[in-house]
């Protein structure tokens, strides 16, 4: 059962593709972080949480919906990040959840997809970001056989900095960047609220045609990353930057997976 979060589509694509290499269903943590559904999930084959990385580890919300829900038959985990460049020593957290839950840690693959953190980072044009994903795709594929044939993805050597990185500084990236204070709206709002509909945490709401971020942010990016009008910026940072948005957003309503 190939589990995915995801805020612009990278996870989503990874899942996908690596679900119909092995044979597998898809189930959208979206959709029950979106409903505030908790369920129990059962599986023959092993568990694989495809997700982005948040500050070299594993974003906390998909984190906390992993230690809440109940996973059944096949323990076996495997992790596939997707990343901007590095995932760090995110090894060594997903090991921790896995022995918190009961879970066969079975590894972690970073799997470099196009740069969506409008909030911080510079973002590559449509052009690169086809480009990537074209690249990305082998790899996904390489990971799903490993999969396919029970066998653990590759440990990765973990420098010091990447240890600093999973470390000390992704609490104080949380505390100092996660947080939807600079998010604004433009003119050219229309007022579709997609922007809501697609926030995995409920956190918008419409008000007066215009969305209200209410502070349960995650910094997805869905709402900035979707906006078909490009009205919404985060400060001044965002502004001129490509808009990455790969999400289907019909499978994230579909994707509910098999439950007890």
């Amino acid at each position: 059962m190939v589990f995915y979060f995801s805020g612009t589509g990278n996870s989503q694509l990874a899942a996908i593709q690596i679900a119909e290499a092995i044979g597998d269903e898809v189930v959208s943590i979206n959709y029950y972080l979106k409903e505030g559904k908790k369920a129990v999930f059962r599986s023959e084959k092993p568990l694989v949480f495809v997700v982005p990385t948040y500050s070299w580890r594993i974003p906390k919300v998909a984190e906390q919906w992993i230690r809440q829900a109940d996973f059944q038959g096949c323990q076996d985990t495997y992790f596939v990040l997707t990343c901007g460049g590095s995932i760090g020593n995110a090894a060594v957290y997903a090991k921790r959840l896995c022995t918190a839950k009961g879970l066969r840690f079975r590894g972690v693959a970073g799997v470099p997809m196009p740069e969506n953190y409008l909030a911080l980072n510079p973002t590559p044009d449509e052009a690169e970001c086809q480009a990537i994903v074209s690249a990305a795709r082998p790899h996904l594929d390489g990971l799903a056989k490993l999969i396919a044939v029970g066998e653990p993805f590759p440990v990765q050597q973990v420098s010091f900095a990447d240890k600093v990185k999973s470390g000390p500084i992704n609490p104080l990236f949380y505390a100092l960047y996660v947080h939807d204070k600079g998010f604004s709206t433009s003119s050219a709002c229309t007022s579709c609220g997609k922007c809501a509909q697609r926030c995995p945490l409920n956190n918008i709401d419409l008000a007066g045609g215009k969305p209200v971020w209410k502070g349960t942010c995650t910094h997805c990016m869905a709402c900035i990353g979707g906006c078909p009008a490009e009205a919404i910026e985060y400060k001044n940072v965002s502004k001129g930057r490509h808009r990455h948005y790969l999400m289907d957003d019909s499978r994230c309503q579909k994707d509910e997976g098999q439950r007890l």
